[in-house]
């Protein structure tokens, strides 16, 4: 099972469907929301691109940008990190 991080932003209609399709994920263990307004370096980096999903514990510097389905989250974890 992954613990997973969610970069989002409040009244996100894309980052409420995201986390909708990461709760019901059988891979995902658990998920951290971040909100992008809360640190400068989040907001630079994701604020064209959320949702973000990455994973909480990674030496790995990798993400995944939406759009995203239930099929690409799972490869992604399978690739980079589900335990």
């Amino acid at each position: 099972m992954a613990k997973v991080v969610l970069y989002h932003t409040d009244g996100c209609h894309l980052c409420e469907q995201a986390y909708e399709l990461l709760s019901a994920h059988e891979l995902v263990d658990s998920i951290e929301q971040r909100d992008i307004i809360n640190d400068a370096a989040w907001l630079e980096a994701y604020q064209i691109r959320i949702p973000v999903l990455a994973l909480a514990q990674s030496s790995q510097s990798v993400d995944l940008g939406w759009p995203f389905d239930y099929q690409s989250v799972t490869k992604f974890l399978k690739q980079y990190g589900s335990n």
